[in-house]
């Protein structure tokens, strides 16, 4: 999200404001929100309908789906092929951001690499901004192992062999493959549907803080884009256009210009492609290309990747406050627990700019801005 401050107005009101969307975006494993439970139709509905739903609900504006893959929702969701287990752990959890790397960060643009293009995304130099990491929750993670279990037997059963188990797999028109698709849709419907609700209580926290109308803060959804998602799209082949299941794992959407799936605001620009570094240093805005979609099937890099091991971030941070490290750097991060802090300290990733460094050389997305944490908050 792009705001209408800038860096000065919230500087020293950052701890106030980290502070309360700790209090109201729930965090941590297993957290929920009591005054969001839902019941087994309103699940299903969520399941169907995604960001729509939470627009529907109150969460949000209509104009927030025109920027969101898909405007928030997969279709040919079925929870009918949603296990019981998974409807049980993803009815308490819509609206939380759950643990790991999933976080919000308040932070801001500090450089700007072409002017254009980040005045066509309503970016400029020392503008206040929010990014959310967070997905599907319990209900996507029991989606996997359920699917998982299926599609061993199923590999088995249609001869596929496997160098890895965790690589089990199923033709698409296969009954397996077609339900684990429809699954699959139910989740990223529910990842939709938790961040447009997260989205609504961002902008109501400012609000809250700041004393500030909706039309002050002006906190506007820049994009919403998935990662760790398989998709049907037409792709060009060998100059014929087919239609493909694309599995971006680790990797996001980088449509270029002109695209029938890029929203009208950026159909001159490309698509926004969002890449988060670490709490420590910074995230990128970029946007996508021509090159990806000849090169990659549209697709770019999500993140920086890990260096280190969750089990080997925790022993190079013994003894340290990391805490206190951020703080000297003027980062304020709250967590759900310290365990959290330790496994995602900035040494435990590769550093993002090398990596944006690389998409950017490559043409397969082209960088645009720079953003700087001023506090976060982590699961």
């Amino acid at each position: 999200m792009r705001s209408g401050l800038e860096r000065p107005e919230i500087q020293d009101r950052i701890r106030e404001i980290i502070d309360a969307l700790f209090i109201n975006i729930p965090s941590g494993v297993g957290s929920h929100r009591k005054d969001l439970r839902l019941d087994a139709g309103q699940e299903r509905k969520v399941l169907m309908k995604g960001a729509q739903w939470a627009v529907d609900q109150g969460y949000g504006r209509w104009e927030d789906l025109e920027h969101i893959e898909e405007r928030g929702r997969i279709p040919d969701a079925d929870p009918e092929f949603v296990s019981s287990k998974a409807l049980d752990r993803g009815r308490a959890q819509l609206g939380t951001l759950g643990s790991g790397n999933h976080f919000v960060e308040v932070g801001y643009v500090a450089e700007v690499y072409d002017e254009g293009l980040a005045g066509a995304l309503g970016l400029r130099k020392d503008q206040v901004t929010v990014i959310v990491h967070t997905g599907s929750r319990g209900l996507g993670h029991q989606v996997c192992d359920d699917y998982i279990r299926v599609m061993l037997q199923a590999a088995q059963r249609y001869g596929i062999e496997l160098p890895d188990k965790q690589l089990c797999c199923a033709p698409i028109g296969s009954k397996e493959g077609r339900e684990y698709l429809a699954a699959m849709a139910c989740a990223a419907n529910f990842a939709f549907a938790n961040r447009q609700i997260i989205t609504h209580w961002v902008r109501e926290t400012f609000e809250q803080v700041l004393r500030m109308s909706p039309r002050t803060l002006q906190l506007d959804l820049i994009y919403d884009v998935c990662h760790n998602i398989a998709k049907l799209e037409t792709h060009e082949v060998n100059g014929r256009k087919r239609r493909l299941c694309v599995h971006r794992k680790g990797a996001t959407r980088a449509f270029p210009p002109h695209h029938p799936d890029v929203p009208d605001d950026y159909k001159e620009i490309g698509q926004p492609v969002l890449i988060p570094g670490d709490m420590g240093r910074y995230s990128y805005v970029l946007v996508g290309t021509q090159r990806a979609l000849q090169e990659t099937f549209g697709s770019t890099c999500h993140g920086a990747g890990r260096l280190l091991s969750r089990h080997q971030a925790k022993k190079s941070a013994h003894g340290r406050s990391v805490t206190q490290e951020l703080e000297a750097k003027g980062i304020y991060v709250r967590a759900a627990s310290r365990a959290t802090i330790v496994e995602e300290i900035p040494e435990a990733y590769k550093d993002v700019s090398d990596v944006v460094d690389v998409v950017h050389g490559a043409g397969i997305s082209k960088k645009i801005v720079k953003l700087k944490p001023l506090g976060v908050i982590k699961g």
